[in-house]
């Protein structure tokens, strides 16, 4: 926490001494005057998320250490596969990949500061009262997406509700489980009350009533509030204002983002946030040398998918497309799959962050948070757990399943076959995007699953159950008296 509030400091030559005068306050009192000061503190507060998604920590941490893509094993990318990670991420600062790293996502806390400061001061603001209500709705929703991508990391957390004015009201100890979901409920109440619905002229990356419903499910489903997750799932299906995409693949066609608006709820906008704030993770997943003209003009070969993943799909999948064993190289040569890596004669590439006409490895790519298959999915999933494998429960699946080519799940399954068989949909359908690892250690199974997910790269890998959260950064522990460690991490 000792990131959340600033001083600047002044030289007093006179009298020989440093002084601290902390300016952040003065400056807030200056400014929340009008409605473009407003207009730009929203703005910022969306930039925390622009920080969070180009290292892009939320897909690399996670992603890593699931089962069904993996790293080139470089030192400090690799340990999150291997678990070897510590409370200090000493790999990650000593080869400079903090912002891939549990380090990137505890400083959302900024964004939680900015959204506090929002919601404070832009009240006060004279300027059109529906604008007002509307950003305040957007400070409402950021300030409960961080606080749920804090909780759904590192568990128990501070939960920051105002702006600190001294450092004394920066230093806080942390809430429990039920606290923390609380706190992202009635953010989220609030948040549904002001924001517009969905429609065309939405500003891109802004969150719409919808979104907020679909945080609010999928924090119901996190914290096992089945009802309150089907019931908010339900809102936003029978809202009329998302859909799924006929063919799965525009999902992730860098040219058909608009369009794919109507099911890409919410996405990490690459080309709409501050300059040099794209994501780098399309560069990762294309071939290495930025052999494959299809993927981007500059990718490194970073990151692959397991075999034993793209084995699992039905051959008739349409979302097997999104992964692939060969590839066209700028020569125009077909790459065989042996010869995609040198770390492994198995390699699996990942399709979904490709743009042919990448500026370097600045990709315009969106990387997508929420998704109206997500919504489907956690209907099923809340259904299934309050009322058993009903008809409604199958007959959200199989949505997911038909367009993705398939037959109908199964019928007849007991609830636990039935859930087991959502999760493994899920695995299929979110593949790569930053949602697997915490479907693995919501419902505690990473200990089961994870040691299956090895190949050549990575022949043994042993989670423990600490590693079901990331340890608070030391550094954090250290510079706040009132912060305490994960309990299997002190």
């Amino acid at each position: 926490m000792k990131k959340i509030f600033f001083a600047l400091l002044t030289l007093s030559m006179a009298s020989c001494q440093l002084q601290e005068t902390p300016y952040s306050s003065i400056f807030t009192e200056n400014f929340y005057k009008t409605a473009e000061d407003a207009e730009a503190a929203i703005t910022s507060t969306y930039g925390s998320l622009a920080s969070l998604y180009s290292g892009p920590a939320p897909l690399i941490v996670s992603d890593f250490s699931a089962d069904q893509v993996y790293a080139r094993p470089v030192v400090g990318r690799d340990t999150y596969t291997l678990f070897s990670y510590d409370k200090q991420y000493s790999a990650a600062k000593s080869f400079d990949r903090t912002h891939e790293s549990p380090l990137q996502i505890w400083r959302v806390y900024s964004g939680i500061e900015k959204a506090n400061w929002v919601l404070e001061r832009v009240p006060a603001i004279t300027m059109n009262t529906q604008r007002r209500e509307e950003i305040l709705g957007e400070a409402y929703y950021l300030r409960a997406f961080y606080h749920w991508t804090l909780t759904k990391n590192f568990g128990e957390i501070i939960v920051k509700t105002k702006a600190s004015t001294n450092l004394t009201e920066a230093y806080l100890g942390k809430s429990t489980k039920a606290q923390v979901y609380q706190q992202i409920y009635q953010d989220l109440e609030e948040a549904v009350k002001r924001l517009p619905s969905y429609s065309a002229t939405l500003v891109k990356g802004r969150a719409s009533k919808e979104t907020a419903l679909a945080l609010y499910a999928k924090a119901a489903l996190y914290n096992e509030d089945w009802a309150t997750a089907l019931a908010k799932a339900q809102l936003v299906i029978t809202s009329g204002k998302y859909s799924l995409l006929p063919n799965v693949l525009d999902v992730y066609d860098v040219s058909k983002e608009d369009q794919a608006r109507i099911e890409n709820m919410w996405a990490f906008e690459s080309e709409s946030f501050q300059p040099g704030q794209t994501s780098q993770i399309g560069s990762f997943y294309g071939p290495a040398n930025s052999n494959g003209k299809e993927y981007g003009r500059v990718s490194y070969g970073s990151a692959f998918a397991y075999q034993s993943f793209y084995n699992s799909f039905d051959p008739i999948d349409k979302r097997r497309l999104l992964l692939d064993t060969t590839y066209v190289a700028l020569n125009n040569n077909t790459i065989p799959q042996r010869s995609i890596t040198p770390i492994t004669t198995q390699g699996v590439l990942v399709k979904k962050y490709r743009d042919p006409n990448s500026n370097g490895n600045t990709y315009a790519s969106n990387i997508p948070i929420f998704r109206y298959a997500d919504v489907i999915l956690m209907a099923a999933e809340a259904e299934a757990r309050q009322n058993g494998a009903t008809a409604v429960a199958y007959g959200y699946i199989n949505q997911i399943r038909k367009r993705a080519g398939l037959a109908d799940l199964t019928p007849g399954l007991s609830k636990d076959a039935f859930i087991t068989a959502l999760l493994q949909e899920r695995a299929w359908e979110f593949f790569a995007e930053g949602d697997r690892w915490y479907d693995l250690t919501r419902t505690n199974t990473f200990l089961q699953v994870v040691p299956k997910a090895v190949n050549n790269v990575y022949p043994t890998r042993n989670p423990q159950a600490r590693h079901r959260y990331f340890p608070i950064p030391q550094d954090e522990i250290n510079a706040n008296p009132q912060l305490v460690q994960n309990p299997d991490w002190q």
